[in-house]
């Protein structure tokens, strides 16, 4: 039966059959951030694409002073670094950007633990994530997830040569009340199946709380004093 640090069991005991076990990535799964690091590196095998890095200014002034949402900030600095290149050529690098993760040791052992304890209870694993689908499908096919949710982009069918990324969002970016969303559809997918949810930020707690069961791991404390007034306990995972 999974555990949090301190011990305290995160499904009831009295429960039989599988669960839904929902895993949040970026500082749950993985010591740190995924996104910025995957764009960096796209920069430093592509020195070219730096030049286009003008747009950003701005899409950082919109977010901070008009008000842009992070959906909308996320888009523009992916298209800023991605967008119109050729979906070989970004494959190329997210495969080999996952491959990294792996042999860096980028993911916490003890969240790996956890998916493997959920794995032999023979529990149904989710990744949800806000990052984009650029890269995340391959992290949920490396760890053995069964669904991975995570924000979709959009890209353009017209070229010869394959799609080619606008940038733009083809979802809403799964984030916050975003994700209480995917935990409702993820409940019709597994009728009557208990769901317990594992994040690491305030953003995370809403759909935690829609959740049968619910740990908050690695947070801040601002994240750590939200989750216990909310009655969500906490843990860290090393």
């Amino acid at each position: 039966m999974p555990t949090n640090s301190e011990g305290t069991t995160c499904s009831p005991e009295q429960s039989r059959g599988p669960w839904v076990a929902v895993f949040d990535l970026d500082g749950t799964l993985t010591w740190r951030d995924t996104l910025v690091p995957y764009l960096f590196g796209y920069l430093l095998r592509h020195p070219s694409q730096w030049v286009r890095l003008w747009r950003l200014p701005a899409a950082l002034m919109a977010y901070l002073v008009a008000g842009c949402d992070r959906g909308a900030l996320k888009a523009r600095i992916i298209g800023a670094v991605l967008g119109g290149e050729s979906g070989a050529k970004i494959d190329r690098w997210s495969e080999d950007y996952v491959g990294r993760l792996a042999a860096r040791h980028r993911f916490r052992p003890a969240a790996l633990a956890m998916v493997e304890t959920h794995r032999d209870a023979g529990d149904h694993l989710i990744l949800l994530s806000a990052s984009p689908d650029l890269y995340v499908p391959r992290i949920g096919r490396l760890l053995g997830f069964d669904r991975t949710l995570c924000t979709e982009l959009a890209w353009d069918d017209g070229a010869l040569d394959g799609p080619h990324l606008t940038g733009a969002l083809k979802t809403p970016n799964r984030r916050g009340e975003e994700k209480s969303r995917c935990l409702d559809w993820l409940r019709g997918q597994y009728r009557g199946l208990p769901v317990v949810a594992y994040g690491n930020s305030g953003a995370d707690l809403p759909h935690m709380l829609r959740a049968d069961r619910a740990l908050l791991v690695n947070g801040s404390p601002r994240a750590r004093r939200t989750a216990t007034i909310a009655g969500v306990p906490t843990g860290e995972w090393r």
